[in-house]
């Protein structure tokens, strides 16, 4: 997923750093019809745990955009769709290219702008999506998509302070592309309530540079735009924690919100969002006007870190999303084409944040103030003393009742300011001492 400390460009989309979904809804929100056999998408004979594992293997280093290990990643969601015997979906076969020059030269150590230091630097970076067609003949088309490159050594977004080492990112989005393949093994067989959509599968590359992959395709699309019923985004699936999974842009479509709350399923509680902005490439879509959803098992301190491994990847949660997802493409099948609502976006401009504390928010906490799912060595959070676990109630005046007034008690300072915290921890009230930096 894609970090924000990205350039002002990006960071218009995604407000501020370590805030990385929409806002969750006050309430999970858990359905009264439940699934039947036949509606289960983990009835996929794809192998999720081979597909994480290769891809989060060494062997890639990391998948940094334009690189040799993003490349073999590629190839081997060719392979898949081919044994799928889907049809090739890009421009040129099962890949859709596209070049961008960093904002910066990137120091490279192959191809592409992973950085390894002192070698030469990237003055354009070649790079591509991979894309397959599934054709049922219906009038229109559900996207379901995955970004399947990763940060490779460690680039710019990288929030590793130690030595240089690859960043395999199983969860980040190893979990979303496996994800994305069991879904596709399971439509290619057309089981009941499928058929009247056409499915597009795409891996977007260049999502951690900035929605890269996702934003090229909307504006080079090879499918005609307007016969694009949904989209729906894995980002960040492997880590199912409490049951509780986001599921973010669920005001984005009239249908989302009568059917969404119908679904049910042992082990899914979802978290609802209404949003249809966020940093990662659904967002991309939603600027056509487009209904989608983005799924979402929650923030960990192994985010951006070479520590995002296999060995962390809740793989039952994973089964448990794919038939999730399943049962939301089945509850609309009948549907038609989906009508697009616009939503309030969750997250105000960068330019509005002059300061951050630099916390990683619980994003399936529901009840008042921002509970910390983490903080980052030497930010003010961490620096005042914050710890994970804490529920920030206050922030100078301001009484924090959710992440909507956090970020808008954020744009009231200045690099510089001191200000006071107040913060539940373990039923105590602590104040702490907050220098923004």
């Amino acid at each position: 997923m894609l970090n924000h400390t990205l350039s002002r460009a990006c960071a218009a989309l995604i407000a501020i750093p370590l805030i990385f979904a929409a806002c969750i809804s006050k309430s999970p929100v858990t359905g009264n019809t439940p699934l039947t056999s036949t509606s289960r998408a983990s009835t996929s004979a794809f192998d999720i745990r081979s597909c994480i594992e290769y891809l989060a293997s060494d062997a890639l280093e990391g998948r940094g955009t334009g690189t040799e290990g993003e490349r073999l990643a590629g190839a081997y969601i060719v392979k898949q769709f081919q044994e799928m015997k889907l049809s090739p979906g890009g421009a040129a076969g099962f890949y859709q290219e596209y070049s961008y020059v960093p904002k910066n030269p990137a120091q490279i150590h192959q191809v592409g702008d992973s950085t390894k230091l002192g070698m030469g630097y990237a003055k354009e970076v070649k790079t591509r999506n991979v894309m397959a067609f599934l054709d049922n003949g219906a009038a229109t088309t559900v996207v379901i998509g995955a970004h399947y490159d990763h940060l490779g050594y460690g680039d710019e977004n990288s929030l590793w302070t130690g030595e240089r080492a690859i960043h395999n990112g199983a969860d980040d989005n190893a979990s979303g592309v496996a994800c994305m393949l069991a879904l596709a093994e399971w439509l290619s067989k057309k089981p009941a309530n499928t058929r009247n959509n056409n499915y597009l599968f795409i891996a977007f590359s260049g999502e951690e540079k900035g929605l890269f992959g996702s934003n090229h395709f909307t504006k080079n699309p090879t499918i005609d735009v307007k016969t694009i019923n949904y989209m729906l985004n894995m980002d960040m699936v492997g880590r199912l924690k409490d049951n509780k999974l986001a599921v973010n842009g669920s005001g984005t479509s009239t249908e989302w919100v009568s059917e969404l709350p119908k679904i049910a399923l042992t082990g899914i509680e979802p978290v609802f969002s209404e949003s249809g902005v966020g940093p990662s490439d659904h967002t991309s879509f939603y600027y056509l006007d487009l209904p989608v959803l983005h799924f979402f098992t929650g923030q960990h301190e192994d985010y951006h870190k070479p520590s995002d491994d296999v060995d962390k990847i809740n793989f039952t949660g994973i089964q448990r999303t794919v038939d999730y997802i399943g049962a939301i493409i089945t509850a609309v099948d009948g549907k038609g084409k989906l009508h697009f609502q616009k939503t309030k976006d969750a997250t105000p401009q960068a330019a509005d944040f002059k300061v951050t504390l630099g916390v990683m928010p619980d994003y399936m906490y529901s009840g008042k103030g921002l509970k910390l799912d983490g903080t980052k060595e030497g930010r003010p959070g961490q620096k005042a003393g914050m710890l994970k676990g804490d529920i920030l109630l206050r922030l100078g005046d301001i009484e924090i009742e959710d992440i909507y007034v956090y970020m808008e008690a954020l744009g009231k300072f200045n690099k510089g300011d001191k200000t006071k915290a107040v913060v539940d921890r373990n039923g105590e009230k602590i104040t702490l001492d907050v220098v923004f930096e």
